[in-house]
């Protein structure tokens, strides 16, 4: 008997902020992803798409639903993932 691997998609939200709201001119984007995708794979398919956004990688925070977490955290179906990258101002 064989087996396959089925894997589920899953839609994640993604707030955007300061430049990465500035490069695609809205402040939400929805993004699917595999099923045990990490937080770093959404900054790896913005990039794709921007690869000017790559010189932002080590500077940019992440949250999951409103709480600060690593790069490497594994994404749930429905998560809200934050990219925040530095900000300055007054």
């Amino acid at each position: 008997m064989t087996y396959t691997s089925i894997s589920e998609d899953i839609q994640i939200t993604v707030k955007l902020f300061a430049i990465f709201q500035e490069v695609f001119a809205t402040d939400e984007i929805q993004v699917k992803l595999n099923s045990g995708a990490s937080v770093s794979e959404i900054f790896d398919r913005l990039v794709s798409q921007h690869p000017n956004l790559e010189q932002w990688r080590s500077l940019t925070r992440y949250a999951i639903n409103l709480s600060f977490a690593e790069s490497n955290t594994i994404l749930k179906n429905g998560d809200e993932v934050a990219l925040i990258p530095p900000v300055s101002g007054g």
